[in-house]
C-alpha cells in the first residue's frame, strides 16, 4: 500500500472523531482554563479546528517558519462560535484531503523543515511529520475532551464509548 493511500485511509475516521469533539465545545467559555498554566478553551478549540491544515503545509511546502521576518501570515482570528470552529475545521480537512490526493510517496520522502526566526528546529521526512501531526492532533483532541467534561459538555465517543456517548465508531 502506498503511504498516500494509508494516510488518506486514516484521515477520514480521525477527522470524524475530531469533528464530534469540536461540535460539543461550549460557546462563551473561550477564556476558561483548568489551571493557570493551561491553554484557554477557545485557543485549544481553535488549535484543534485548524490543526488539519498542517497536512497541507507539510505536503505542499518544504518548510515553515513559525516566526518569519515581517511576522506570521497565519490567520489567528479567534473562532468564537461552533459554526466558526466547524467551518475552519471543514476547510482545513478539505485542504488536507486535496493535498494527500495530489501528492506522491516520493514527495512524502522529501525533507520538511520547521523553523523559528530562520533557525531550523526540526528537519525530517514529510511522511514522519505527517505521522507526528496525526498524533499531535489526537493529543490536543484528548485535551479538548477533558475540557469538555470539566465544562459540563458531553464527551463524544472517540476510540470507544464515553460516559456520554455509547457508540463505538
Amino acid at each position: 500500500m502506498k503511504m498516500t493511500d494509508s494516510f488518506l485511509a486514516q484521515l477520514d475516521p480521525e477527522m470524524t472523531r475530531t469533528r464530534r469533539a469540536i461540535e460539543r465545545v461550549p460557546e462563551g467559555r473561550d477564556d476558561w482554563k483548568p489551571h493557570d498554566k493551561s491553554m484557554a478553551l477557545g485557543r485549544l478549540a481553535m488549535l484543534v479546528a485548524r490543526l488539519p491544515s498542517w497536512f497541507h503545509l507539510i505536503i505542499d511546502q518544504d518548510e515553515l517558519d513559525l516566526n518569519p521576518p515581517g511576522g506570521s501570515n497565519f490567520d489567528q482570528r479567534p473562532l468564537r462560535t461552533n459554526r466558526e470552529l466547524l467551518d475552519a475545521f471543514d476547510q482545513s480537512v478539505a485542504q488536507a484531503r486535496d493535498s494527500f490526493s495530489k501528492t506522491t510517496d516520493d514527495r512524502l520522502m522529501k525533507e520538511w523543515r520547521l523553523l523559528v526566526s530562520g533557525n531550523v528546529v526540526s528537519a525530517q521526512p514529510k511522511h514522519v511529520v505527517v505521522r507526528d501531526t496525526f498524533m499531535h492532533l489526537a493529543h490536543h483532541r484528548g485535551q479538548l475532551t477533558v475540557y469538555l467534561r470539566m465544562n459540563g459538555a458531553q464527551v463524544p465517543a472517540i476510540y470507544g464509548p464515553s460516559a456520554d456517548d455509547q457508540t463505538f465508531q
